[in-house]
């Protein structure tokens, strides 16, 4: 309790000093800051504690251990998140946009991935890794979905179209559930286990976490709709979520997916049968999940920041760094010009072109990348395991940090692109 009670003073520290500290003196988007920040707190550390106790850098970053990101995110808090992105959304919007945000979830995704393992795979041959293929494809498994938490955070701050921003977020909240069945495919042949094909892992995780959720969901939402107390109806939801996502790990379904599930039903049945709903109940369901996420939201870039000069223990790291980021912007690119080819009329008068370039540079990686690179540690040797963990954290800083503070210019050139487009078509 004590170590608890320790760790989140410090943490909570952080983020209360640096959040001050960019509101009034620097100004950068809110997330971003805490990572660019908590990377520099996190290499000052090290670079003390190297220098202070004569011990070498390896030494030092094996004892530097902040709170283990993957359980953090896993087995903690993803769940929360994802349905407080969720829980805003209206699902007759999912419905008038399944096709261009399924084609986005599921074949941008897998496409994306084995791009970007074949990618690595041929770079790894000229740079003497010894990378196997499955190695490389289930490390595109961990790079390619785009993170719910940085789209809905980040990308949504500077007034994308209404339709454009909804495919982002759609993507990125679903697509992670197709990562992770990828993940336990390309896992398997790596570690040269028994295996299931894609679809057989695939298909039970998504069509199983979707009826676990809105099932879960349905049960509890009745004690939301009668419930006169605010503070019940937050328990609630909370409930929901939880056990959601709680049964999906038990039945081996997608819990994240379930979550997201859950959270757009609960919308969707708030929208339905709460009309007349009370307005301090609406008002404090909604700031409980926006106080909620953006808490838990704050922790995880700090994590993300501190665990950051984790990627010095990878040999060769700038390197290899550079050919993960190429490689991801090669590969995003990639599967998205494929993809578009069945997603039919692209909105907001986007042509192609310019709406592949918008998703690539706006395809943010997160915590759950990091998360299931850690999760690989147990099973692969310990020069490769940090060649996918520094690899991943490269893309991460790299889609979170650069791409995020230049994704407002990015996209004002693509936009004015998109309206000298629809000028000359009038």
């Amino acid at each position: 309790m004590t170590h608890f009670l320790l760790y989140f003073v410090v943490i909570l520290s952080l983020i209360c000093l640096l959040g001050f500290f960019n509101e009034k003196v620097t100004k950068l988007t809110y997330e971003i800051s805490l990572m660019m920040f908590a990377i520099v707190i996190g290499a000052v550390i090290l670079i003390a504690a190297t220098v202070f106790s004569g011990t070498t850098v390896g030494e030092v970053l094996a004892d530097f251990q902040v709170l283990n990101i993957e359980k953090y995110l896993m087995d903690g808090v993803l769940c929360f998140m994802l349905f407080a992105g969720s829980c805003h959304l209206k699902l007759s919007d999912f419905v008038h946009n399944a096709r261009q945000v399924s084609v986005l979830s599921f074949i941008a995704t897998f496409l994306g991935a084995c791009f970007y393992g074949l990618l690595f795979y041929g770079a790894g041959l000229l740079l003497g890794l010894n990378l196997s293929l499955p190695i490389c494809l289930m490390f595109g498994s961990i790079v390619a979905p785009t993170d719910p938490i940085a789209a809905t955070s980040i990308l949504n701050k500077f007034g994308l179209p209404q339709k454009i921003s909804f495919l982002i977020e759609g993507e990125s909240l679903f697509n992670d559930g197709v990562g992770v069945a990828l993940f336990a495919c390309f896992s398997g042949l790596a570690t040269s286990t028994s295996s299931s094909g894609f679809f057989s892992v695939m298909l039970p995780q998504i069509f199983g976490a979707a009826g676990v959720g809105a099932a879960v969901t349905l049960i509890c939402f009745p004690l939301y709709r009668f419930t006169k107390s605010n503070t019940l109806g937050i328990f609630v939801s909370l409930l929901s979520v939880a056990a959601a996502y709680y049964l999906c790990e038990l039945f081996g379904f997608s819990g994240a997916i379930a979550s997201v599930v859950s959270g757009i039903l609960f919308a969707a049945l708030r929208s339905s049968f709460c009309t007349n709903e009370d307005s301090e109940k609406a008002e404090r369901f909604s700031s409980f999940w926006d106080t909620l996420d953006t808490l838990m939201n704050s922790v995880l870039y700090i994590l993300l920041g501190l665990s950051f000069v984790r990627i010095l223990q990878m040999e060769h790291v700038i390197v290899i760094a550079l050919v993960a980021i190429v490689a991801n912007m090669i590969a995003r690119a990639g599967s998205l010009s494929l993809s578009t080819l069945l997603m039919g009329k692209l909105p907001d008068g986007y042509n192609k072109l310019n709406f592949v370039k918008l998703l690539t540079w706006g395809g943010l990686r997160g915590g759950l990348s990091v998360a299931l690179a850690m999760s690989t540690r147990e099973m692969l040797p310990e020069n490769i395991y940090f060649i996918i963990l520094g690899g991943t954290y490269a893309i991460v800083f790299f889609t979170t940090v650069i791409q995020g503070l230049t994704m407002k210019p990015v996209y004002n050139r693509i936009s004015k692109s998109v309206s000298r487009r629809t000028n000359l078509k009038k």
